[in-house]
């Protein structure tokens, strides 16, 4: 069977006329076009072909023999190989055969290799990832391991060795998270013999050089905050504020602007309950300060924190108000807002390259009730008169310290210095701001007293001043959020009233630091100073302890030289002064006869060197520890021997009955 089949399947492909076989068959045309041209060359075509009649029965014999090739694949294929009539043709059309077969099943190869192949690169990423975060894992617990459990502070040969090498961050930002950790638990996680203050040191440099602080100010708020509210604030000294406007209720309504900004493209949204005219911004795709509706007055770019000394001054229509530190016309603009463009609103700027922002912030606002006016602060109640107008604004200039986000300088470039040069200043403003008050007025006498600074010396000090230099007194601000103000700091004490001061912080209201305070003048009564009487009574905040002119040789500061001994009871102070000859001073001299200078003798200038000399005249800090100490060892010993006198006086009693 297999030798009959092999020799037909043979005649066949012999006797196969190329056209038919193209006609019935159709395979891909190059192959088989060769396969066709091969058998041509054999010369028992000719003869196939003249046969007519046997012609049908090859085609049929052909076409069974080409699906049983299909049939069998490559055995019949290696037969077909076997036999020698026409090897190069059998071989030729065995492989076309072959080759077809194997291009469909190395496609479908290459497909699944492919698809393999993508698998295994996902393994292997994945395996990747994992064995990273082992790997990461495995190095976070070995430096674990490697690093003590309790914190150990430097010694001073290590300090030395890392002042002489850069500065190493990320060191520096671990110690101070240290630092703060043991310092909020410090009974417990202390290092066996070091103290507070060896932390607290450390601390304050390590702080310094990280956030780039002097000695001065890093130790000022040191002292001012706990530690863990001070990483909070100098973490959002680091953070701008959010930007804020103010609309303009002369010329547009908050939901209107709000809307408008909207469609340009700024994201917004009202600032807080506190307000109702200011608008915090998100982002914008415009420039905020450059929209038509701003070149027309509708806003006006202002922090949150400059809107509180308006509201707190509360002003009314109709009124006489002045506005002492005026430049760039925010706090001005919202009083003639509030005031509806009525009564007389005085914005005085001392510094004359500032004057053209105010003017041209005034007329963009549309504001026609404001004069401005170049004065020095201090000579203003020469100016425009005492007791003339009914509120007065003073946004005092400051030391800047509570908006560091907006100006880092200010963490390098301030010193103790500066603050008491700005102190002392402020002291002299506001008390021409308070002589300028007319406490008889109708509906005013108030005086606000502002500051971006969050020092003590140049806000709860600078009111403590004024409380005992004039007849005003503390009210409250309005403001029904903020913190209270210092009564106590270290070794000063303030007035109580000082609770009504409102404290603003970055950290706790996301605004610039701020301080605001509220004063009621009592009395247009100017008190000149005399002697004393033997005993006087003072009511608290209605009379001044001291009264001296701003424009006195005396200045700010005025020593008694008077033994004065005070007693409180309830609300009143009663002073008692010795006898005036006691009090009086040589006339030569030129000293100070009952707390005053004598006519025609004039108080000596405190220059530097004075405040220098009295300065090291002072106690430290140790020397008084050890004094109270001392003081307390006698109190002790004497406690001791009256105990044994009366045990003794006791067994002596009992022994002689």
């Amino acid at each position: 069977m297999a030798a009959t089949a092999l020799s037909k399947r043979k005649e066949a492909k012999s006797q196969k006329p190329p056209l038919r076989k193209k006609q019935r068959n159709e395979p891909p045309p190059k192959k088989k076009q060769k396969n066709v041209s091969f058998p041509a060359k054999n010369p028992i075509k000719d003869d196939l072909i003249s046969d007519s009649d046997d012609t049908d029965e090859m085609v049929e014999e052909h076409g069974q023999l080409h699906e049983d090739q299909q049939q069998q694949g490559s055995d019949s294929g290696s037969e077909m190989s076997s036999d020698g009539d026409d090897p190069l043709a059998d071989d030729f059309l065995l492989g076309s055969d072959d080759r077809s077969g194997d291009g469909e099943k190395g496609s479908d190869l290459d497909s699944d290799s492919d698809e393999s192949d993508i698998e295994v690169k996902a393994r292997a990423d994945e395996e990747e990832k994992v064995r990273e975060e082992e790997d990461a894992l495995e190095e976070l617990k070995l430096n674990i391991k490697e690093e003590p459990d309790e914190f150990r502070l430097l010694t001073k040969e290590e300090l030395e060795e890392e002042a002489n090498r850069p500065p190493d961050l990320q060191s520096l930002q671990r110690r101070i998270k240290e630092i703060v950790r043991v310092l909020s638990n410090f009974k417990s996680l202390r290092q066996e013999g070091a103290t507070r203050k060896d932390y607290v040191e450390q601390l304050t440099m390590d702080l310094g050089s990280y956030y780039g602080y002097n000695d001065f100010l890093i130790g000022a708020l040191v002292e001012m905050f706990p530690v863990n509210e001070l990483m909070e604030l100098i973490e959002a000294f680091e953070k701008p504020r959010p930007i804020c406007l103010r609309t303009n209720t002369l010329k547009a309504r908050r939901r209107d602007l709000a809307g408008v900004l909207l469609n340009r493209g700024v994201n917004l949204d009202p600032l807080s309950k506190w307000s109702k005219v200011g608008l915090v911004v998100y982002d914008s795709q415009v420039p905020i300060g450059a929209t038509p509706e701003y070149m027309a007055g509708y806003y006006m770019l202002q922090s949150a924190s400059s809107f509180l000394p308006v509201m707190a001054l509360a002003p009314q229509e109709k009124e006489r108000i002045v506005d002492m530190a005026a430049a760039p016309g925010g706090k001005t603009t919202y009083i003639s807002a509030i005031m509806k463009n009525s009564g007389i609103v005085y914005a005085n700027e001392m510094k004359e390259s500032r004057l053209k922002s105010l003017t041209a912030n005034l007329q963009r606002m549309g504001v026609t009730n404001t004069i401005v006016c170049n004065y020095d602060g201090r000579e203003l109640p020469k100016a425009l008169g005492q007791n003339t107008v009914d509120r007065v604004l003073l946004d005092a200039p400051c030391s800047g310290t509570g908006v560091i986000s907006k100006d880092e300088s200010v963490k390098t470039s301030k010193t103790l210095e500066d603050i008491h040069k700005c102190a002392h200043l402020q002291k002299e403003l506001l008390l021409a701001a308070i002589d300028m008050v007319d406490a008889n007025s109708k509906s005013g006498g108030y005086i606000v007293y502002s500051t971006c600074s969050i020092m003590i010396p140049e806000n709860e000090a600078v009111i403590d001043y004024a409380l005992r230099k004039r007849d005003v007194k503390l009210v409250p601000c309005g403001l029904d959020f903020g913190r209270p103000g210092f009564v106590r700091f270290r070794e000063n004490r303030f007035h109580p009233t000082l609770e009504k001061t409102r404290r603003f912080y970055p950290h706790v209201q996301n605004m610039d630091g701020f301080f605001v305070a509220k004063l009621k003048k009592m009395s247009n009564s100017k008190l000149t100073p005399t002697a004393p009487e033997p005993s006087a009574t003072v009511e608290q905040g209605s009379e001044p302890i001291d009264s001296v002119d701003v424009n006195s040789d005396e200045g700010k500061f005025q020593r008694r030289s008077s033994k004065e001994s005070i007693t409180t009871e309830s609300t009143k102070i009663t002073i008692t002064v010795s006898k005036e000859s006691d009090m009086k001073k040589s006339k030569e001299s030129g000293k100070l006869q009952n707390g005053f200078p004598e006519k025609g003798k004039h108080m000596p200038k405190f220059t530097a060197k004075y405040w220098k000399e009295r300065k090291q005249q002072r106690l430290s800090r140790e020397e008084i520890a050890k004094a109270r100490e001392e003081k307390r060892q006698t109190l002790r010993e004497d406690k001791k021997k009256a105990e044994g006198k009366k045990r003794a006086a006791k067994e002596s009693g009992g022994n002689v009955k």
